[in-house]
């Protein structure tokens, strides 16, 4: 920064530029950087369902709303390490009969971090005919 002072003044005395031109320049040298704004960390995983109107719109359909603290998930990724090992065998081979390869062995705090840092950027809305589902962090 003294460098650009610097050589602002030397503009001056070598009148390549005028004492209000030196005066503007030196108030942007002097300017602190702003930063941008932190990027709002998602505290919620939201997922709403709306159900459709169409085929008969019946009123006492119900709309899901539901709202989870991301730090449950975090709470959740911690104590699947107290899982006994045969016990956590049993969830993963329950998961794979439901179609889900997944081991829960696996699942490590880093990979969470990961997953809500890409949340921060989802939204999914889905329309069918039948309703409309929203999946979003907040």
């Amino acid at each position: 920064m003294a460098d650009n002072r610097k050589r602002i003044l030397e503009m001056v005395a070598e009148k390549k530029i005028t004492i209000d031109e030196a005066i503007r320049l030196l108030e942007l040298v002097d300017k602190p950087e702003t930063s941008p704004a932190p990027a709002k960390t998602p505290k919620y995983l939201r997922v709403v369902i709306n159900p459709g109107t169409e085929g008969g719109g019946k009123a006492d359909v119900e709309r899901v709303n539901i709202r989870v603290p991301l730090a449950l998930i975090h709470a959740g990724v911690k104590l699947t390490s107290l899982i006994p090992y045969d016990v956590a065998g049993k969830v993963d081979n329950a998961l794979r009969e439901k179609g889900i390869d997944f081991n829960l062995r696996n699942l490590k705090e880093e990979d969470i971090e990961q997953l809500v840092e890409a949340l921060s950027d989802l939204e999914v809305d889905i329309e069918g005919g039948k309703g409309k589902v929203n999946v979003y962090t907040e």
